[in-house]
C-alpha cells in the first residue's frame, strides 16, 4: 500500500516538475514528497486508531496502576507506561505531582518520564517503516532499559532530598474518570481530536525533518557521513550526542533524518545515539521540570542521559560490527 507514496512521488517529480532523473535535485525532491505524504498518511491513520484505544487509559489510571507495586516491577511498569502513554510535556509536572502524592517512590516515577518522550507508539510506527524492525526494536528496547535503570540509580543514591519540598506535601484527589462508561461517539471523537491536535503541533518539525533529510539524501555525498561520523572515528557517537542536544525535536520530525544517515552507512550505534538525543534532552521539558525539581537533579537527569547515550552509542556499534 505504502507504494502509492513512491507513485506519487515518480508523479510529482519526474512529469509534473519535469526534473531528470539521478540528479541530486530530483533526488532529494523526491525524498521530500514521498517521506512528507507517507508520515503525514500515517501519522493520521495511526494516532486516530490508537488514540480511541488510549480512550481507555487516563494519567489517572497510569497513577492508580503505579501505586503499591514492588519497586522493581515499579521500575518495569512505570517505562512501559511511559512507552505506551506519551504524555506531553505540559502533562509531566501534574503527573509528577500525582505519582509521588500517591506515594509512587521517585525512582519510579523518573523511569516514567525517562521512557516518555524516548519511546512512544507514533516513532515506533514510522521507524518500523523507515528503518526496519530490527532497527525499531532496538530503540524500543534501549529506551525502556534507560528508563529501567535511571529509576533504579535514582532510589540507590536516594535523591528524593533534589524535589522541590512543596512537591511532596501536595496531596491530589482521586476523581472518578469519565472513560470506563463513555460510549463510542465519544471515542471516536477524542481519537479524531488527539489525531488533529498532534498533526497540528508536529507538522513543522516534520517539514523541517523531511527537508533536513531531503538535503542529506541529495546533496551531502556519502563519504562525507563515513569520514565524519564513521566507525572510523572514535569520536563519531559523542559528537553525535552533543549535536542531537541543541537539534531540538521529536521523533517525528527526526526520523527521516536517521532515515537517510543509516542509508549514508552512518553506524546503527551512532544514529541511535544521535536520535536519542534530540528526542530526550530537549529544553523546553527541563524547563518545566524545573518547577518540581532542584536544579541538581536536573543535572544528573541531562547527565545520566548524555553518559547513557554515548554508552549505547558504542555499544550497539560494537555489537553491529560498527
Amino acid at each position: 500500500m505504502l507504494e502509492l507514496f513512491t507513485y506519487l512521488a515518480d508523479f510529482l517529480t519526474y512529469s509534473v516538475f519535469g526534473l531528470q532523473k539521478e540528479t541530486k535535485l530530483a533526488d532529494a525532491i523526491h525524498f521530500f514528497v514521498e517521506d512528507t505524504t507517507k508520515i503525514f498518511f500515517l501519522l493520521a491513520l495511526m494516532i486516530y486508531i490508537i488514540g480511541f484505544a488510549r480512550s481507555y487509559v487516563s494519567p489517572e489510571k497510569v497513577r492508580l496502576w503505579l501505586t503499591g507495586k514492588n519497586r522493581l516491577t515499579g521500575y518495569v511498569l512505570a517505562a512501559m507506561l511511559g512507552a505506551v502513554t506519551p504524555f506531553c510535556s505540559c502533562s509531566s509536572v501534574p503527573l509528577f505531582i500525582g505519582f509521588l502524592s500517591a506515594g509512587i517512590p521517585l525512582g519510579v516515577t523518573m523511569a516514567f518520564l525517562i521512557t516518555s518522550p524516548l519511546v512512544n507508539e507514533v516513532a515506533v510506527v514510522l521507524l518500523g517503516n523507515a528503518l526496519g524492525l530490527k532497527f525499531t526494536f532496538l530503540y524500543v528496547g534501549t529506551g525502556l532499559s534507560l528508563g529501567v535503570l535511571g529509576g533504579f540509580i535514582i532510589d540507590l543514591f536516594k535523591l528524593d532530598k533534589w524535589v522541590e519540598p512543596y512537591v511532596w506535601q501536595i496531596k491530589m484527589p482521586t476523581p472518578e474518570t469519565v472513560e470506563e462508561t463513555a460510549g463510542w461517539k465519544w471515542r471516536e471523537k477524542l481519537a479524531r481530536g488527539e489525531a488533529l491536535d498532534i498533526i497540528k503541533r508536529v507538522w513543522l518539525y516534520v517539514l523541517i525533518g523531511v527537508g533536513l533529510g531531503a538535503g542529506l539524501h541529495g546533496f551531502v555525498p556519502r563519504e562525507w557521513f563515513l569520514e565524519h561520523a564513521g566507525a572510523d572515528n572514535p569520536l563519531g557517537v559523542p559528537l553525535a550526542v552533543l549535536l542531537g542536544i541543541p537539534l531540538y525535536s521529536n521523533a517525528t520530525g527526526i526520523i527521516p533524518v536517521a532515515e537517510v544517515l543509516i542509508n549514508k552507512g552512518v553506524p546503527v550505534g551512532t544514529i541511535l545515539a544521535f536520535l536519542m538525543s534530540i528526542v530526550a534532552i530537549s529544553l523546553p521539558e527541563l524547563l518545566i521540570l524545573r518547577k518540581v525539581l532542584k536544579p541538581q537533579m536536573l543535572i544528573f537527569f541531562v547527565g545520566f542521559l548524555f553518559v547513557a547515550f554515548i554508552s549505547v552509542g558504542y555499544l550497539f556499534n560494537f555489537i553491529f560490527g560498527g
